[in-house]
């Protein structure tokens, strides 16, 4: 029996040698492994940080390209509106002059181009009162009588676009509505 224990004592020694020989082995490949871990863990890192760099550059680039996109469509939608809130207002001028002209017309106050050939015809009679009476003392009087009655038609046509100022704030409202 004897022999049988001194066998297994021997077994047992050659297996927690072989055994401890692993583990020893095992060990040292741990911390290898670590080792090379380490190394190329801060080069895969490095290349991470490169690689997120890129990918900034390239988002930016496009995020960019996006804004100026809409950028330049904004700009053509405002210039379109402006260009139809500019013939809005000019049809509207142009309807409100009519209709100044036509209120004024019916009030019986006459025109600009009525005053300058009444005026034309008031110089014209002047000349034929001083051939007649043989002065020239009185072209003075004429520009008067003219400048009266360019006082007078300045009065009537201020009352007039004072009274069709109040069609004109409920037109503005209309093409504000219209244009927004």
């Amino acid at each position: 029996m004897v022999k049988k224990f001194s066998k297994a004592k021997e077994a047992d020694t050659n297996l927690l040698g072989t055994v401890k020989e692993s583990s020893s082995q095992i060990w040292l490949a741990g911390l290898g492994a670590f080792s090379k871990a380490q190394e190329e863990g801060s080069k895969v890192f490095e290349a991470l940080v490169k690689e997120g760099a890129g990918l900034q550059k390239k988002v930016r680039k496009f995020a960019d390209s996006q804004v100026a996109d809409v950028t330049n469509e904004v700009s053509g939608k405002i210039t379109e509106a402006t260009s139809k809130a500019a013939g809005a207002w000019d049809r509207l001028e142009t309807v409100f002059e009519e209709r100044v002209g036509r209120a004024v017309s019916r009030l019986g106050v006459p025109s600009k181009a009525d005053i300058a050939a009444l005026t034309a015809r008031v110089e014209e009679l002047t000349k034929q009162v001083n051939k007649l009476n043989g002065s020239k003392a009185t072209p003075s009087v004429a520009k008067k009588v003219v400048a009266k009655a360019n006082g007078a038609a300045n009065t009537v046509v201020k009352m007039a676009a004072k009274a069709a100022k109040r069609p004109v704030k409920k037109a503005k409202a209309a093409v504000a509505r219209v244009v927004n």
